[in-house]
């Protein structure tokens, strides 16, 4: 990194997602500021896919800050759902975000459907300003299955539902720290610090 202690506007307000991105970003000195500490809203996510609305999102806040800013847009993608709830994921049960509500939707959706394969998908972007014409932007995917009932109290969104076969745990059980060397985001995150390595703030 160009400085030290380089300041980034996470555009997201979620708690645990800003935990999760400091903690990877921590080792570059990277202080990760979730926008809401700096009075900027949420953006409007009116497109079809994950990287346009990681995208709008990173110009929003770097725009509203004239800050550096990262956004992440992340959904699960259903395989027997044709890839819902995909870019739907935090609002696929309505406009209000429900973690409960979009889990209990989607045990619905899939009630004795026998193909459970499903992963999390994430596209992190990176924009030094709001019109950077040249923004980093990463990829990391998670494959699983989805149970029918959901199990663990970490995580957060469809976390409880996700299960890895190969751990024997859901995403919601797995610890934090393994779960950010495993997870779409932390794999995502992970290609975005080999770019920043090479192309700094």
């Amino acid at each position: 990194m160009s400085t030290p202690a380089a300041r980034l506007v996470l555009a997201s307000n979620n708690a645990k997602k800003a935990a999760e991105m400091q903690a990877l970003l921590a080792p570059l000195g990277v202080q990760v500021i979730p926008q809401g500490e700096l009075g900027v809203g949420e953006a409007d996510e009116p497109h079809a896919t994950f990287v346009e609305n990681a995208l709008a999102k990173a110009r929003h806040a770097a725009m509203a800050t004239g800050l550096p800013a990262v956004a992440d847009d992340s959904g699960l993608c259903v395989a027997a759902l044709g890839g819902a709830p995909g870019v739907q994921s935090a609002r696929y049960a309505g406009e209000s975000k429900s973690d409960a509500r979009n889990n209990a939707l989607l045990l619905q959706r899939l009630a004795g459907v026998a193909d459970r394969r499903a992963h999390f998908y994430s596209v992190v972007v990176l924009v030094r300003s709001a019109d950077d014409p040249q923004p980093l932007i990463a990829d990391g995917e998670w494959h699983g299955q989805i149970l029918e009932a959901p199990r663990g109290e970490g995580g957060f969104g469809y976390d409880p539902l996700f299960w890895l076969p190969e751990l024997g745990q859901t995403a919601a059980e797995v610890d934090a720290t393994l779960k950010n060397t495993l997870s779409h985001r932390g794999a995502a995150m992970r290609h975005l610090l080999a770019r920043l390595k090479i192309e700094p703030l």
